[in-house]
């Protein structure tokens, strides 16, 4: 249970990568478990995704803060779930964060989860990836 944190390095502009992160319709191709995501009306998202072998379904808020390049977004339910990707610049590309608050206690499944969030987004932007692809 806890905070859990990870960093990357990617070669592109900060706002080009906070443009790509902070697209609602975007998640689902960085983060792994996420299987739809969809704007529904001011800070909320309806979500649908895999966790733990389960098909999960529900609201959620996201709100992207362009000034500071941070986006956070958090769910309510049993295991008071929060989460923030913070994008600065670094060198002649970026540095994205992503911090996750859970009271889930599989620390180290987590943390893999962070690490193939960070991955994907890596190579989504990198490579220039069409999102839409499989």
């Amino acid at each position: 249970m806890g905070d859990h944190e990870r960093s990357t390095t990617v070669d592109a502009e900060p706002g080009v990568l906070f443009d790509y992160l902070s697209d609602v319709e975007n998640l689902p191709h960085y983060f792994a478990a996420m299987r739809s995501a969809e704007p529904a009306g001011g800070d909320q998202v309806h979500t649908v995704a895999d966790v733990d072998g389960t098909t999960r379904e529900g609201d959620a808020w996201f709100v992207a803060e362009r000034d500071s390049r941070t986006i956070r977004w958090g769910a309510p339910g049993p295991h008071d779930y929060s989460g923030e990707l913070a994008v600065e610049g670094s060198g002649a590309g970026s540095q994205v964060t992503v911090r996750l608050h859970t009271e889930h206690v599989d620390g180290p499944a987590i943390d893999r989860g962070l690490d193939e969030t960070l991955a994907a987004i890596k190579r989504n932007v990198e490579q220039g990836a069409d999102p839409a692809a499989p």
